[in-house]
């Protein structure tokens, strides 16, 4: 499993793109999500002039270490929901509370590690539910085939006329 780990950890860096650096205009709004406004330019044909138009990220933060205000880097990641498909890499200028009294955020290998245990812990979860499920089903189908076979008994002894009523005490008066 370790070797699985580094060997996604090496993929993942290798395929990782280009590092932007952008300025967090909302945190602590969504669990482990930043938002970030990244810079950018638009060319103006009619004015023959560029204007400013920020593009706007969401972004994974896994340990809840960024703050409105801060300045960091970021890289594209694998999908963590619809819309966030980018994580924090490191945070360059902090704003407000230090770095050293913030949660580390986690390197590529980490994250992959954490995932892996994740994910083994939810195989584990899901193959318990359906032994379950599957004991269950044995179960029923256990009960039905004692059912027929009790209805198909009753069916033989009337045709043989033997009656399968029991007969009790008000019966006989």
């Amino acid at each position: 499993m370790a070797s699985e780990v580094a060997a996604a950890a090496t993929n993942a860096v290798r395929r990782a793109g280009k590092e932007m650096h952008g300025i967090v205009v909302s945190a602590g709004l969504m669990d482990k999500t930043v938002k970030v406004k990244l810079g950018g330019l638009r060319w103006e044909p009619r004015v023959q002039k560029f204007f400013k138009q920020p593009r706007f990220h969401l972004v994974h933060d896994p340990r809840n270490s960024v703050r409105q205000g801060d300045v960091v880097a970021i890289m594209p990641s694998w999908r963590e929901s619809q819309h966030v498909r980018h994580v924090v890499k490191h945070i360059i200028a902090p704003y407000g509370e230090p770095i050293e009294e913030r949660p580390p955020i986690p390197a590529v290998g980490e994250r992959l590690a954490e995932d892996a245990v994740k994910r083994e812990a939810k195989v584990k979860r899901r193959t318990a539910r359906r032994e379950l499920e599957a004991l269950k089903k044995r179960a029923e189908t256990a009960v039905l085939h004692a059912k027929k076979s009790a209805r198909e008994a009753e069916l033989t002894l009337r045709a043989h006329g033997i009656s399968t009523e029991s007969t009790t005490l008000d019966d006989v008066d």
